[in-house]
C-alpha cells in the first residue's frame, strides 16, 4: 500500500514537472514570438527597399540608355547634315565668282552690240569678241550655262518678268516675248534669273 502510495506521489509530481516545462515552454515561445515577428517585420521591411532600390537603378539605367541612344542619333544626323553640306558646297562651288562675272559679261555684250564705223572699232570689238568667247568658256566648263528664254513658256523659276505685252499669233500667252538680259544657271541652281517680256 505504502508502495502504490508512492507511485502515486512520484506520478502527481512527474505530471507536475511536465506541466511546469510545459508552461516554461510556452512562456519562452511567448517570448521568442515577438521577437521573431519583428525580425520578420525588419527583413519585409529591408527586401521592400532593396526593391525599391533595384527599381530606381533600373529605371536610371533605362533613362540614360534612352539618352544615350538618343545622342547617338544626333551624331549621325549631324554627321549626314554635314555631309550634304559639303556635298552641296562642293556642287556649287565657285558659284560667287561665277555671280560676280556675270556684269562683266553683259558689259562685253553690251560692247559687242555697238555697231563698228571704223577698222580701229572693228579691231576692238574683235578683241572684245575673244574676251567674251573665253569668258563664256570658262563658265561653261564650270557649269555656269545660259537659261534658254526667248520664245520659251515663262517660268518663274527661272524668268523674271519686268514688262507683258498682249499676245498675239506668233506668241501666245505666257509666252516669252523678248529677254532683256540673260539669265544664267549654275548646274540645277539659278544664279541669276533672265529679266524677260510676257505675252499675255
Amino acid at each position: 500500500m505504502a508502495k502504490e502510495e508512492n507511485e502515486k506521489v512520484n506520478s502527481e509530481e512527474q505530471n507536475v514537472v511536465d506541466d511546469s516545462a510545459a508552461n516554461d515552454a510556452s512562456e519562452a515561445i511567448a517570448e521568442e514570438d515577438p521577437t521573431s515577428s519583428t525580425a520578420a517585420e525588419s527583413e519585409a521591411t529591408s527586401t521592400e527597399t532593396i526593391l525599391k532600390d533595384i527599381k530606381k537603378i533600373e529605371d536610371e539605367r533605362d533613362e540614360l540608355s534612352d539618352k544615350y541612344i538618343r545622342a547617338q542619333a544626333e551624331i549621325v544626323n549631324m554627321r549626314r547634315r554635314n555631309e550634304k553640306e559639303q556635298a552641296a558646297l562642293a556642287k556649287y562651288d565657285g558659284q560667287k565668282l561665277a555671280k560676280a562675272v556675270l556684269p562683266a559679261l553683259d558689259n562685253l555684250e553690251r560692247a559687242l552690240s555697238v555697231e563698228s564705223n571704223s577698222e580701229h572699232s572693228e579691231q576692238l570689238q574683235k578683241g572684245v569678241k575673244m574676251v567674251q568667247s573665253n569668258l563664256l568658256k570658262a563658265l561653261e566648263d564650270n557649269h555656269v550655262s545660259e537659261i534658254d528664254a526667248a520664245g520659251q513658256t515663262f517660268d518663274p523659276n527661272m524668268h523674271q518678268a519686268v514688262q507683258t505685252v498682249p499676245a498675239d499669233d506668233d506668241h501666245p500667252a505666257d509666252t516669252v516675248v523678248q529677254v532683256l538680259q540673260k539669265g544664267y544657271i549654275l548646274k540645277d541652281r539659278v544664279l541669276r534669273p533672265a529679266m524677260v517680256v510676257v505675252a499675255q
